[in-house]
């Protein structure tokens, strides 16, 4: 296994697109400060794991970014429209589909999320089958013509978006492929979601078809359930990660990784030890060019809202190499945003650079005036 493995990213001047996103977004549906099953309000949101990334290396790194999703043609999808019209992420990309009246076809996906609080955990129950992006399917999207003509520097997916559907790992491939073509780097957020995979073979199903992806892979991302569940690497002790931060035990399974996939220029994992819904330990390891570096170590760091810190962990570590940062700094800057984006609600990052690059330099929270 060689070690010395480089990312080589194409320069801005030859690309439309710093990055480019494939997955599905959905409405977000948040009850606040109550629960789901007992709210009567809800604030709106827009939110995806894949889409999470790519708007907020718009949205925070100000980079010239784009999303390939299916929407539907109707009032939600046009609400949909506009809150990733908000967030500035380029749809030019997107696959609309018709609307038959009543969303037999193809709908927008609802995804309904509770912050949790001390020894109440998070809680997500989505609403999302037959959603207009797990329709898209091999053809649907002229890959070639946006990686080869337009061109993008980097392409993000992941394994929220193959779970959705027979057709869309599918999808994933073929724009792997086309971006590899391009000279594109390629990266992949194992996400896994036992929700997604329950009624179509589990964790088993999971790894069938995250391995077949995993061949056109150059940056994979996850945490300790992501890499046992959705790549079936079982490294002993890594369950402690749920308790206990111990980087060791993640180096291991990274190493295994690597052992099987030659291809992966770098592995990247956060590390979250989880003590109530509200406090966590946190901090990130970033495997690459033969070596392993690892974040500051947040200990009870206090959670907000916990969902989409590590989409904001991704699009950070994305930002550190597409502005040539040295890899701790790549892995300060993932770490650093994933912590800020769970101090605020939603799904997507509310942080700026100038936030991020105070916490990677050692600030505190201290007042500003």
């Amino acid at each position: 296994m060689k070690k010395d493995k480089k990312l080589h990213i194409k320069p801005k001047s030859e690309c439309m697109w710093d990055g480019l996103a494939l997955g599905e977004i959905m409405i977000r549906l948040d009850p606040g400060n109550t629960r789901i099953k007992t709210a009567r309000n809800f604030k709106i949101w827009e939110g995806g794991g894949e889409y999470n990334v790519i708007r907020g290396l718009k949205k925070c790194f100000s980079l010239d970014t784009a999303v390939v999703t299916g929407i539907v043609e109707n009032d939600i999808g046009y609400l949909l429209q506009d809150l990733i019209n908000q967030g500035g992420v380029d749809m030019r990309y997107v696959k609309w589909f018709g609307f038959d009246g009543i969303g037999r076809e193809a709908r927008v996906g609802l995804n309904f999320t509770e912050r949790g609080f001390g020894i109440r955990g998070a809680l997500g129950v989505s609403d999302r089958a037959n959603s207009a992006a797990s329709k898209l399917k091999v053809g649907d999207i002229d890959f070639n013509k946006i990686f080869k003509v337009d061109g993008v520097r980097w392409f993000h997916t992941g394994g929220i978006f193959a779970a959705l559907s027979e057709t869309t790992p599918e999808a994933i491939i073929e724009a792997a492929k086309a971006a590899k073509e391009a000279g594109t780097v390629v990266s992949y957020d194992l996400n896994y979601r036992a929700s997604l995979w329950k009624a179509v073979g589990g964790s088993k199903k999971a790894i069938e078809v995250n391995r077949e992806i995993a061949k056109y892979v150059d940056v994979m991302i996850g945490n300790e359930e992501d890499f046992t569940k959705s790549l079936g690497f079982e490294v002993e002790g890594i369950d402690k990660g749920l308790s206990k931060l111990d980087p060791e035990n993640f180096k291991r399974m990274i190493n295994c990784c690597l052992s099987q996939y030659t291809n992966f220029k770098a592995v990247a994992t956060t590390l979250r030890a989880v003590k109530t819904a509200t406090i966590n330990d946190w901090s990130a390891v970033l495997y690459y060019g033969g070596n392993f570096y690892t974040a500051r170590k947040w200990e009870n760091l206090e959670i907000y809202d916990r969902v989409g810190g590590g989409d904001s962990f991704a699009s950070g570590l994305i930002y550190g190499f597409l502005s040539d940062k040295s890899p701790k700094e790549i892995v300060e800057y993932g770490a650093a945003h994933g912590a800020l984006a769970m101090t605020t609600p939603g799904d997507t990052s509310m942080a700026s650079l100038k936030e991020v690059e105070k916490i990677v330099a050692g600030g505190s929270a201290r007042v500003e005036r």
